[in-house]
Formats: C-alpha cells, sequence, structure tokens
C-alpha cells in the first residue's frame, strides 16, 4: 500500500499523518507538493488539515485549484482511496468530490478540544477497525467544522448511509444531524473534521485513530 499526503502552503498536519502511515503502519509513503500532476503510483490519497493558502476567501476555496486537485479527482472516480482530514475536508467539498459545505462553527470560536464520536457503520474500507455503534474519542481543532447541506442533499446523505460519524454527547460546532464524518456514494472517498492521525500514538493517550489506518489495510490486505 502507498500512500500520497498532499501538502499545500499553510498545511500543517501532513507530516503528522505521514507519521502514522510511514512510522507507526511501516507503509510507504510520499509527500505530494500541491504542484505536482502525476499521482498514479498512489493508492491512497490523504488531503490533511492545516490552514491551505492560509484560509483566504474560505478553507479550502484556493486549495481546490491546486494541479493536483485535478489528480485527486481522477483518483476518487477511478475508485481509487481519498480521505481529507479538516481542511482536507473542506478542500473536498470545494472539488464536489464530497456533498455539503463545512461553515463557521455555531459560536464562532476556534475549538481545539477531544471530542466523542459514534460510528455509524463498519461496513466501509474505513470504519473496518470499529464496531458499528460504538464510540471513540478523536481531537478536532477547526473554525469551520459546521457541517451544512440543504434539506434535500442532506436526505440523501442519509438515505444512502454516507455519515459514517457522528458527535456524540454533544454536538461541539452546531453540524446538521450531528455529522463529524461523511463519505461519497462509492465509500471510496471520505472526509472527516476530527483528526484520526492525532489519535495514533499510544503515547499520547488514546488510538482509536489509529485503527481506522489499521482498519483500512487489513481490509485491502483481506482482498489482495
Amino acid at each position: 500500500m502507498k500512500f500520497g499526503v498532499l501538502v499545500f502552503p499553510g498545511s500543517n498536519c501532513d507530516r503528522d499523518v505521514a507519521y502514522v502511515t510511514r512510522e507507526l503502519l511501516g507503509q510507504q509513503t510520499r509527500m505530494v507538493w500541491h504542484q505536482e500532476t502525476d499521482i498514479a503510483d498512489l493508492d491512497v490519497i490523504i488531503v490533511p488539515g492545516g490552514f491551505s493558502y492560509g484560509d483566504y476567501l474560505r478553507c479550502g476555496a484556493i486549495a481546490r485549484f491546486s494541479p493536483v486537485m485535478q489528480q485527486v479527482i481522477h483518483h476518487a472516480k477511478q475508485g481509487k482511496l481519498v480521505l481529507g482530514i479538516c481542511n482536507g475536508f473542506q478542500v473536498l467539498t470545494e472539488t464536489g468530490l464530497l456533498p455539503g459545505v463545512l461553515t463557521r462553527n455555531r459560536d464562532l470560536h476556534f475549538i481545539c478540544d477531544r471530542v466523542p464520536l459514534q460510528v455509524e457503520r463498519n461496513d466501509t474500507h474505513w470504519t473496518q477497525g470499529y464496531t458499528k455503534g460504538e464510540t471513540i474519542t478523536l481531537p478536532i481543532a477547526h473554525g469551520e467544522g459546521r457541517f451544512y447541506a440543504d434539506p434535500a442533499t442532506l436526505s440523501a446523505i442519509e438515505d444512502h448511509g454516507q455519515v459514517l460519524f457522528r458527535y456524540a454527547g454533544g454536538n461541539p460546532n452546531g453540524s446538521v444531524n450531528n455529522i463529524a464524518g461523511i463519505c461519497n456514494r462509492e465509500g471510496n472517498v471520505l472526509g472527516m473534521m476530527p483528526h484520526p492521525e492525532r489519535a495514533s500514538d499510544a503515547s499520547l493517550g488514546c488510538t482509536d485513530g489509529l485503527r481506522l489506518f489499521q482498519g483500512l489495510l487489513a481490509q485491502i490486505a483481506a482482498l489482495a
């Protein structure tokens, strides 16, 4: 399995993700500069958190026009795997790979905390390491993490089982239906506001995030 971690001007979680995939999981990992146009060698693309292009205009609005993103769209349409974390989730909604938008938090404050999440499904590429309905804990750090979709879009998301993670025991940012992470209908593209890479090293006191990556690798190995 070969991972590619995108690097935009302003990315600040790219090395955190690469540490998980390369050091903790022993997988080939390549840092992909945003101007690259050849990612055909990669199996999984991760769009990391941070402040791409300083979050000018709105989060992810400029990053969507980076040359590499056209290749990410092609990668996803081929059925390959794409994970967007925090700012990466925002970028994926801007490109249209995922429905909905991420808007300013309900109280207009930046939130940095650990929050409980409920796992809605465990039959996707991304949730094999979890049990359906279980509660896990992951960190969040965002100012524009409030997921919103119009009623018709929201109904379609729910009807097609695209919600993989919901905030549990409270809604930190005002996201509709407590949505913390969704996938596309095909299931190969996941966007989530919480940071699994920040809950992967046991020295940090929580490894609930590592199970996302471990489950993905186990599922791919089983299919090989």
